[in-house]
């Protein structure tokens, strides 16, 4: 069953606003990649959903689209050792700060997919089921997803023993087993991470 959800009323007054959306919370491994994005309303782009809807070529298109139609764009990170040192739900609420911080343009009110908002110095709003809902948020997932994406991708050209292109970091079976026979990559791995921990607790 499908839920449907109501469509997004976006609120009076407001004429710059930037939409925002992370990927890579559950990874064991890498960077927690957010952007914020503030399209053009004179350039529309036709197909943006939730990039976990979309197929990888799709995604691909689009993230060249975005970035050549949108009137800014920006993208913002934390490192496994910033989720590590602050745990992964403050480390992506620090990597949303930054993206909207490296818009070259200020928006006046934002739009953050999920239930929560990071501090901002503008008017901000949490929006669940926000990358299906809102064309802004859906443009900064696609953003943050192939960002991310393409990062496990050049990872697995570095150490392909662990599958990285094929699992994205995600900790999947074949990603488990990987990482047992291969060890942790500790300059990549969030090592605070349970199976990581309890992997370097046995060592």
């Amino acid at each position: 069953m499908t839920i449907e959800y109501e469509p997004f009323e976006y609120p009076n007054g407001v004429s710059c606003i930037a939409g925002v959306d992370e990927v890579g919370r559950g990874p064991l491994v890498g960077a927690v990649v957010t952007a914020a994005v503030i399209l053009d309303p004179n350039k529309p782009i036709e197909g943006l959903t939730d990039s976990k809807k979309l197929s990888e070529k799709k995604r691909n298109v689009l993230f060249d689209e975005i970035k050549e139609k949108a009137l800014a764009w920006s993208l913002g990170r934390c490192e496994a050792d910033e989720i590590d040192e602050l745990n992964i739900l403050q480390a992506t609420m620090v990597a949303m700060q930054r993206a909207v911080a490296g818009l070259s343009i200020p928006p006046d009110y934002v739009l953050i997919d999920g239930n929560r908002i990071p501090e901002l110095p503008m008017a901000a709003q949490a929006i669940v089921k926000g990358d299906l809902r809102v064309a802004e948020i859906s443009a900064a997932s696609i953003l943050a997803k192939v960002t991310r994406d393409r990062e496990m991708e050049a990872l697995d050209a570095q150490y392909p023993a662990y599958g990285f292109a094929k699992h994205k970091g995600y900790p999947t079976k074949a990603h488990l087993e990987a990482l047992e026979q291969q060890g942790v990559l500790r300059d990549y791995y969030r090592l605070s991470f349970k199976p990581v921990k309890r992997l370097l607790d046995t060592e």
